[in-house]
């Protein structure tokens, strides 16, 4: 497979010369694991006793991972976006949320999102997260197989009428719902659900995705079992597959609580199973349909190179690509020059509501071996051309 994710003026074509500046400054204090701890730190603080920082957040990391505080904020980034082929995947990423009217809006939002889907052909997809629509404890307590009390039952009861009014809905718009993981001692029971909307929705087009995290071990054999039970009852799965977000914190879990670590035991380990499951997932193409969500080369070009071996159409509608907004455009938009189905998650919602999304991409450019660094060579290198370029023109 020819390399492909060098070209940094197909890349970074979007980008004027300021907003190389501004990446090329975020990525450097990124870099700085001791820098990146204390500016959350004091973010956190600052934005908790309402200090007057939401302007400079917005006008660095935030509008460099998100597309606005709302939808209308968006359509800007996703028009300029789908000029290049890259599809936008609006996440409303407000965090850490318990109440049942906070749990109302976010289903409101994601219908709303539904809605700019449906009349927009730039946005693919919808997403949501399980803890957006219910409350952790009772994913947790239902996963440790705990009972519910009768007031959790109804809390129970409301997070399915969440999740089957979001998931019929996008059957009805022909819309597919990818749906987030999150830590593994709440996934069975959001795994379970999931389940259950997939085999209501999916009987004859993939409509509801589940995600797979490839950094838990069990997952190719959680796949090859519900992949067997799909077959049985007649219905097709949908997953997106990442590598995972929550690692430090299900080691530390494991080891405070004693049981086995749910993780790889390293990151070739995790490329290494992540690139098992595409392959299983392409060998099974006729009941499955795949998200690969990867930042990884390596596993972009293998995910190409099976397509090419199979014959596949480089916009099968059953296989896309996708990266997150503001990383790995060198990825995103050399694949989608080439023909791929791409689509890069574009979070939105208030300053103070998104920071803790903003707080993991941090930490996961930190402590990600070589994401920051490449990101940066990317940037410098296309600085580089265009003063290049700029200087040949005026020479000529």
């Amino acid at each position: 497979m020819k390399r492909i994710f060098d070209n940094t003026e197909i890349a970074l074509a979007l980008k004027s010369d300021s907003e190389l500046d501004r990446a090329l400054f975020l990525f450097e204090l990124i870099k700085k694991e001791p820098l990146v701890k204390i500016g959350m730190a004091v973010t956190k603080f600052a934005l908790k006793a309402n200090l007057p920082v939401e302007k400079l957040i917005r006008s660095t990391v935030f509008d460099h991972f998100c597309g606005g505080i709302n939808e209308e904020d968006c359509l800007r980034v996703i028009k300029r976006m789908h000029t290049k082929n890259v599809h936008a995947v609006l996440d409303y990423s407000a965090e850490g949320k318990e109440e049942e009217t906070q749990f109302t809006y976010a289903v409101q939002k994601t219908l709303k999102t539904l809605e700019y889907a449906k009349e927009n052909k730039a946005i693919p997809f919808v997403v949501f997260k399980p803890t957006g629509f219910g409350r952790f404890k009772i994913y947790q307590k239902l996963s440790e197989g705990d009972s519910l009390n009768e007031l959790e039952r109804a809390e129970w009861l409301s997070i399915k009428e969440r999740f089957h009014l979001v998931c019929s809905k996008a059957f009805e718009y022909g819309i597919p719902a990818l749906i987030d993981a999150e830590e593994s001692w709440m996934q069975d029971a959001a795994d379970g659900l999931v389940e259950e909307m997939m085999e209501e929705y999916n009987k004859e087009e993939v409509v509801v995705f589940n995600t797979l995290q490839a950094y838990r071990w069990d997952r190719l054999e959680y796949l090859k079992k519900l992949h067997g039970i799909a077959k049985i009852k007649g219905f097709k799965i949908g997953m997106k597959l990442v590598r995972g977000a929550y690692m430090e914190k299900e080691r530390e879990r494991a080891l405070i609580h004693g049981y086995k670590d749910p993780i790889c035991i390293d990151k070739k380990a995790t490329d290494t199973l992540y690139n098992s499951i595409l392959e299983y997932m392409l060998d099974n193409l006729e009941d499955l349909a795949l998200f690969a969500g990867t930042h990884n080369e390596e596993s972009s070009y293998i995910l190409m190179d099976i397509m090419q071996g199979k014959r596949l159409s480089k916009n099968d509608k059953r296989i896309w690509f996708g990266q997150l907004y503001g990383m790995s455009d060198h990825i995103s938009y050399n694949l989608a020059k080439k023909g791929y189905n791409v689509a890069k998650y574009l979070p939105f919602g208030p300053v103070k509501d998104v920071m803790p999304y903003l707080i993991r991409r941090a930490e996961e450019n930190t402590s990600v071996a070589g994401q920051t660094s490449r990101e940066l060579y990317l940037i410098k290198k296309e600085r580089d051309r265009r003063k290049e370029e700029k200087f040949c023109r005026a020479n000529t």
